[in-house]
């Protein structure tokens, strides 16, 4: 098969599109044929050997988090899933199967690939409904599932003055519309971001170096290192809420001041829900991903160098299967 292929640690640069052997599916495992994949951040981090010590790789590794596809092979013992199944949902390498829950793992061969390996048995992984396109479904695991972990960890009030720094990735162009319908949003984002921001739902559209708003009731980070957000937590008031999903995990006394309610979102066993509840959402019109640009699979190297060096709006979207479904 071809995949997008790593075979050493170093930066996007350096991967490659190449031939390699598809992957067979194990006991309990469903191997799917690709029609599409977007874009995380743990294609660029995994494979740069920031975390070789605690999750070292093997080589060569095809990066690729969330896809959709036609499941092409079940494993012994599969009864989720049958061959023919349209299926989407979102799994990590196998190497960061430590911090893949302690449940049901969602693990994967790697979806930036014309076939890619999946654990069955795991809330993370859905049938795709018929009203969801394939690319649409690629772009929208990760971002849907972490936009209502936020929602249903954040409680925020309607009518509270919210900041969202990072509101022009995957993540935070999924969380506008849902936060602005009934929360006041103030968006970080470029010049050229700001019509699209607004449409979106921000209030207001802010540089990523002007000064914060003060006094706000709840900021939603999205993109800082959970340990440089003293700025972040100075626009609060008094007991406002700090809601955070980056790395290191934020520790209280970096914050500058010690009235802040932190909290923060990691739901790696699908307690908040997972990939059915994204696309029931989905259905319903109250979830939706936004996609900034495709790329063919011969374009998948190119795609995740563009998600590590380039200014992003939305979800980067591979097409693997460029004539397949809608």
């Amino acid at each position: 098969m071809k995949a997008v292929v790593v075979i050493d640690y170093g930066p996007p640069e350096d991967y490659t599109v190449a031939e390699i052997p598809a992957p067979r599916p194990g006991p309990g495992q469903i191997q799917v044929r690709i029609a599409a994949a977007s874009v995380n951040p743990a294609d660029v981090k995994v494979p740069s050997g920031e975390f070789r010590d605690q999750f070292p790789l093997g080589f060569p590794h095809v990066p690729g988090n969330d896809f959709a596809g036609t499941v092409s092979e079940v494993g012994a013992g599969v009864e989720r899933f049958k061959v023919g199944d349209e299926v989407f949902g979102q799994a990590v390498p196998r190497a960061l199967r430590a911090m893949a829950g302690t449940e049901r793992p969602s693990l994967t061969t790697g979806a930036l690939a014309e076939y890619a390996v999946f654990e069955a048995d795991t809330p993370f992984i859905a049938l795709r409904p018929d009203e969801i396109g394939v690319e649409e479904a690629a772009a929208l695991p990760t971002a849907g599932l972490t936009v209502r972990a936020i929602l249903a960890s954040a409680d925020i009030e309607p009518g509270a003055s919210v900041l969202v720094i990072g509101a022009s990735g995957g993540v935070g162009t999924a969380l506008l519309p849902t936060l602005a319908a009934f929360a006041k949003v103030t968006a970080t984002g470029r010049p050229e971001d700001t019509g699209r921001l607004r449409d979106l739902g921000a209030a207001q559209v802010i540089g990523y170096e002007d000064e914060y708003p003060s006094g706000v009731d709840a900021v939603c980070n999205l993109v800082l290192p959970g340990d440089e957000l003293a700025e972040a937590a100075a626009a609060l008031r008094p007991g406002g809420r700090l809601v955070t999903i980056t790395f290191p995990v934020t520790q209280p006394d970096s914050l500058g001041r010690d009235d802040v309610d932190l909290r923060f979102v990691l739901d790696m066993d699908g307690w908040l829900g997972g990939m059915r509840e994204v696309a029931a959402a989905a259905v319903r019109g109250e979830l939706a991903a936004v996609i900034g640009r495709r790329y063919t699979l011969d374009e998948g190297a190119r795609a995740v160098a563009d998600f590590a060096r380039r200014h992003t709006f939305g979800k980067l979207v591979v097409r693997v299967q460029p004539g397949f479904g809608n």
